[in-house]
This record gives structure tokens, sequence and C-alpha cells, in this order.
């Protein structure tokens, strides 16, 4: 059963078992916890800290983003006047990313980002520009009027 879609990000605690001799599992459990169908999985990783990923929005595209290893910090624009950055510590914990959110990552040392979308790949659901951005918000306000 799928989830209704919400509208802004959230972190997800995903079930996990171990312990810390044996080590940890981490599971999204028939991925019922991830509130779309997952079509898509992809990993980043090598990323230099320098370097910041993602500067980018989807226009229709959900994401789930888990930090299988080391830190991400990914810190969101909602266009409207809202930024928050999260931090993924561990891999038992994910974080909803609604489209329509700008996305900066930015890696530690070492660490690889796992995403899960609700669509395949598709270059036309990008917005690679933050003005441009903040206009298709705007726009996409005044149509809810």
């Amino acid at each position: 059963m799928l989830l209704p879609l919400p509208e802004k990000p959230y972190l997800i605690e995903f079930d996990n078992s171990g312990n810390p001799v044996e080590g940890y599992i981490s599971s999204t459990q028939y991925a019922s916890k991830v509130p779309f169908t997952i079509k898509r999985v992809f990993w980043t990783y090598d990323t230099p800290e320098e370097v910041v990923r993602g500067r980018h929005a989807h226009v229709a595209t959900q994401q789930v983003l888990i930090a299988l290893n080391s830190q991400v910090k990914v810190t969101l624009d909602n266009g409207k006047g809202l930024q928050e950055t999260y931090e993924l510590l561990t891999p038992a914990t994910g974080l909803f990313l609604p489209s329509m959110y700008w996305a900066d990552i930015r890696f530690s040392k070492g660490a690889i980002l796992l995403s899960l979308t609700s669509t395949d790949f598709e270059e036309s659901d990008y917005i690679r520009d933050f003005n441009l951005f903040l206009k298709a918000v705007k726009k996409s306000d005044l149509s809810k009027r």
C-alpha cells in the first residue's frame, strides 16, 4: 500500500536489526516506508568534499536519499524562502525529498549516497538553474489560486 505523497521533506527511520558484534541490517521492508513506487535506484560516491552535488530540482520526481557510508548534508530550498539542512548520518535513516525542492548535497570523505526515485531518468524533469526554479515555483503557486 502506498502512502499519500507528502508535500514536505521528512526523515524516514528504516527497520533495522543487529548488534555491534555481528553488525546491522537496515531495510525498507518491502518499501512500506517509501511513499512511492521505486522506479530507479542509483548511488553517488567518490565525491570530493569541496564539490557540491545536486544543484537542481525535479519537476515530478520524488526521492529518498540514504547515506550508506560516512555523512551527507542535504540543503533544501522550497523557492518560497524556506531553507532546511538535513544531515544523513546513518544508513538506517533516509530523507524523503518531494518534487520541486532545490537540493545542494555535500559529501564527507568516503560518503556513498543511495537514491531511490519515483521515476526513471528523464532530462526534462530537471531544473538546473536556480532562477528558473524560482520562476517555476512562482508560476505553480499562481496556477493553484
